[in-house]
Parts: C-alpha cells; sequence; structure tokens
C-alpha cells in the first residue's frame, strides 16, 4: 500500500468517524454498515497480499514447552524454510510404527498453517513419515507430534538403531498463509493446453 492508498483509506475512516458522531439515531443505516464492512475488507486484503508478497515478513507464534527437555523449533541456517523439531518423548513403539512427542504446542494464527515435513536425515533411518505430510491447524492446541513407519528390508529385517533417539531433531515444521477458498459450482471450465491429460501426460 503506497502514501496516496494510506491516506485516502485515512479520509474514509475520518468520514465514517464523523458520521457517527452527528448521527443521533440508535439504528445506524444498513448502507453505512456496509460501507464500513467493504473498506475493512480491501484494508485486510491489502495487508495480506503485501505480507505474501513479501520474502521477510515476520509473524509471532506463541508456543508453550510442555517438558523441560522441549526446545524451541529454530532454522539450522540462514535462508532455510524449515524450522527443526526435536523429539522430547517416545509416546508409543510398536512393531510397526514408532511415535515420538516433539514437546511443544503453538498457536498459529488463523489465515496460517504449520505443515511437518520429514527431514534430509531420515535417509540414515529405517523410518518413514506416515503421513508425509503433517497438517497442524491454527486451533490445534495439542502437543506436537510425528509418527513414523518402520520400514523393514529384505526377509523383513531392520535396525532399530537406526530409529530416531530422544533428543534428536527428527521433522521439521514450515509455517505458511493460505488462502480461503469458495468454490463457484460451473458447468464450464476454461480451455488450456494440457486440458484433461492426466499422469504421465506431459511426458517421461
Amino acid at each position: 500500500m503506497d502514501q496516496a492508498e494510506f491516506q485516502n483509506y485515512l479520509k474514509k475512516l475520518q468520514e465514517i468517524e464523523k458520521n457517527l458522531n452527528e448521527d443521533d439515531d440508535d439504528e445506524l443505516d444498513v448502507e453505512f454498515i456496509n460501507d464500513i464492512d467493504n473498506l475493512l475488507k480491501k484494508l485486510n486484503q491489502e495487508i495480506n497480499v503485501n505480507n505474501t508478497q513479501s520474502s521477510n515478513f515476520l509473524i509471532n507464534v506463541k508456543i508453550k514447552k510442555l517438558h523441560d527437555n522441549a526446545v524451541i523449533p529454530t532454522y539450522a541456517k540462514p535462508g532455510d524454510a524449515g524450522m527443526d523439531l526435536v523429539a522430547t518423548s517416545i509416546i508409543s513403539n510398536t512393531t510397526f510404527d514408532i511415535t515420538y512427542g516433539l514437546g511443544v504446542a503453538l498457536e498459529i494464527p488463523e489465515g496460517f498453517v504449520g505443515l511437518i515435513f520429514p527431514r534430509s536425515s531420515i535417509r540414515k533411518t529405517d523410518l518413514s513419515l506416515t503421513n508425509c505430510v503433517g497438517v497442524v491447524d491454527s486451533g490445534y492446541r495439542g502437543e506436537l507430534q510425528a509418527t513414523f513407519k518402520k520400514v523393514y528390508g529384505k526377509n523383513d529385517i531392520r535396525i532399530d538403531e537406526m530409529d530416531y533417539k530422544v533428543g534428536d531433531r527428527v521433522a521439521q515444521i514450515m509455517i505458511i498463509p493460505y488462502p480461503r477458498v469458495n468454490f463457484v459450482e460451473s458447468t464450464n471450465l476454461s480451455e488450456t493446453d494440457r486440458g484433461v491429460g492426466g499422469f504421465g501426460s506431459t511426458g517421461k
């Protein structure tokens, strides 16, 4: 938002405030209420566009340690997209999978989502993240967890020593904005070069 647009919004807000002060009726005009609502929506859209266009914008996310040995997620190196998550406990360990407690709970702002991915170090283990990508919604307040499927090789042999241990960095999390989607039913969709081409339509 440039200076001229900001001044325009400010002027409109001042006009709204003036009308509120001069209005002696207990009930406000419906059209007037809609004007306020539309203005606030435009401001919110401007803020969201500016935020998503900037690669350096910062958001604050509240985090709560649930264990004494919990580690606040951090970026390992400048430019990293994901923050490392450290296992603080083993919640369950069965023949087929193992679940790690990550020792923290988050308050992700509305309009953002946490995505939990495996780290590249997973190739050194006999594990595979069961849901491929974990989705942490903004309304969730419980402990972050990661469940891994135990991978078996030839003759159903695996090496337990290759599992992650408590204190290891076992996954990584990204917190990103997402749009609210409103599906609009239509009998026709726009034409594209690909059209209805599915798997393998672009060749090997």
